[in-house]
């Protein structure tokens, strides 16, 4: 057996680390774009020295490795530099959701014990947040930036980096070492900090690669969603890896994505069902070039017979339903093209190359087909555990494999089906919402008395979170006056689509909310009560 002392320098000489994944990118695909954004190109060489002056200028500013560098950006090319510029100095990304309230971001800076910040001057000029900020003392990059709007100590990116060497930083980096910290919505309300390493990402990229059938030569890949989140984050690693072009945008406007398919000859589109549907619908979708497509992967929530049969027939040949988790890097299912059209439901698939897929009963038993259980995995993506919460961690990694929190069952033919979510999430346009976060918000109102929050089905949203809520009519308060309560302390993806006043809620014997009664009295809500529909 090999002492653990000599496995040192073999793990210097084999390792794994993502900046690298950029650098060995610029030495093969050079001048080719790595980024489009609008009308400017960003080469995989000048994206790669972009980021080690960045990695230069952190070490120079005292970061160490390990330490956090918090990122709240909407998806920027100056976003990309400074996250590979972060991982290249041996520092830990933590991304932060834009769309989250100031009090969640002042959290996650104090939680994540961040010692820089790396943000958009837009979103800093919320006098709140910058609050959050200046209390944290950290150090403060801005993107985006307009001189004019922001203090003199808090340096532009340009700024940041210039006169710093472009040269690949000599890190020493272990691959299982913390490389970011993703926080996700927790089932109590508090977010928890999902830590993952070098490895533990590096390895679904291949998979990824493989599963989606992208070959190394001129493909182009959309970019729309969040990179704060793990689906497009995956996304655009697994591009530069093959050395195809992203195509960054803000977030989705279908006036943009669509002429984008066709502009840049976008090979792989990932969105959500509702996304897909904005883009079938479009006016000028028969009127645009949409033959580059080579594959459509969605998201989040399986779709409607209807819809992905008009897909199939005036969108794209080829649909991929991907799954996956912040605690296990996606994609760990697949619904493969070729079973699309074959069977409808709430199938998931099968386990992607990375992976391996099980269905476990309470007490740690593997079941066979037809039997109900929680939908568990194991494999290299694995996240290293919670930040500082090791009773979570544990919970999620009982017997040995990492529970998702989902029920779900084999059919005969080895095919995973979705059913339920053991943990009371809302899953709602590509976001995670915990009911009792936002149960917590309501009863904060003194007009509230009682309140169970839901999701239900919603033609754009996959789910829409719903408020049922028992009123004080005396305090004289309506569905529009709780709204806005809600609008001041959430974020606005937090926000209950529609607040429905009830006289009582269903209860069990023991004096608990039957949310599950709820749903099902109510299913029909959004396409028979559309006055009642909080915009």
């Amino acid at each position: 057996m090999t002492p653990a002392a000599d496995l040192a320098p073999r793990r210097r000489i084999g390792r794994v680390a993502l900046g690298d994944l950029l650098h060995r990118a610029a030495r093969r695909f050079g001048a080719r774009a790595a980024l489009i954004e609008g009308g400017h190109r960003t080469s995989f060489r000048t994206l790669d020295e972009d980021a080690n002056r960045m990695a230069h200028a952190l070490a120079a500013s005292g970061l160490a490795a390990g330490d956090r560098v918090a990122m709240l950006c909407d998806n920027s090319a100056e976003m990309v530099v400074a996250m590979f510029g972060i991982y290249k100095a041996g520092g830990v990304w933590v991304p932060i959701n834009t769309a989250l309230a100031p009090e969640a971001v002042g959290f996650i800076l104090a939680h994540s014990q961040a010692r820089h910040l790396v943000a958009d001057a837009r979103l800093l000029a919320d006098a709140a947040l910058r609050a959050h900020v200046e209390a944290a003392g950290l150090a403060v990059t801005v993107c985006q930036a307009d001189a004019a709007a922001r203090p003199a100590a808090w340096a532009s990116l340009g700024e940041r980096i210039a006169g710093f060497p472009c040269t690949q930083p000599e890190t020493d980096i272990d691959g299982d070492a913390l490389v970011q910290i993703m926080y996700t919505s927790g089932t109590t309300g508090r977010q928890k900090g999902v830590m993952h390493s070098h490895a533990s990402i590096h390895a679904v990229l291949m998979s990824n690669l493989v599963e989606w059938g992208m070959g190394v030569e001129g493909e182009v890949f959309s970019c729309h969603l969040p990179l704060f989140h793990v689906g497009q984050h995956v996304v655009l690693l697994s591009a530069l890896l093959c050395g195809a072009s992203s195509v960054l945008m803000r977030d989705f406007d279908v006036d943009v994505v669509l002429p984008a398919i066709a502009r840049h000859r976008i090979s792989l589109l990932v969105g959500l069902p509702m996304m897909y549907r904005a883009l079938l619908e479009h006016p000028e979708r028969t009127r645009t070039d949409l033959s580059s497509l080579k594959l459509c992967i969605y998201a989040m929530a399986p779709m409607s017979k209807t819809l992905l049969t008009d897909l199939h027939d005036g969108f794209c040949g080829r649909f991929a339903l991907c799954s996956g988790q912040t605690e296990m890097y996606t994609a760990t299912t697949i619904f493969r093209p070729e079973q699309q059209l074959q069977r409808f439901g709430a199938y998931w698939g099968v386990a992607t190359l990375a992976d391996e897929l099980g269905v476990m009963s309470d007490d740690g038993r593997l079941l066979g087909p037809g039997e109900v259980g929680e939908i568990v995995y194991r494999g290299p993506n694995v996240m290293l555990g919670y930040y500082q919460d090791p009773e979570a961690t544990a919970h999620a990694s009982r017997f040995g494999w990492h529970h998702s929190g989902d029920l779900g069952r084999w059919d005969e033919d080895g095919e995973l089906l979705f059913l339920d979510r053991v943990k009371d999430m809302i899953k709602t346009g590509g976001e995670n919402v915990p009911s009792i976060k936002v149960e917590e918000v309501l009863l904060r109102h003194p007009a509230v008395r009682g309140v169970a929050v839901v999701g239900l089905p919603h033609a754009r949203w996959g789910e829409a979170i719903t408020a049922f809520v028992v009123l004080d009519l005396a305090q004289g308060a309506g569905p529009t006056e709780i709204e806005a309560h809600c609008r001041a302390h959430l974020g606005r993806f937090e926000v209950p689509k529609a607040i429905v006043p009830v006289a009582a809620l269903p209860m069990t014997s023991t004096g608990k909310i039957q949310k599950f009664a709820l749903r099902q009295a109510h299913l029909q809500h959004f396409e028979d009560n559309p006055e009642l529909t909080c915009t």
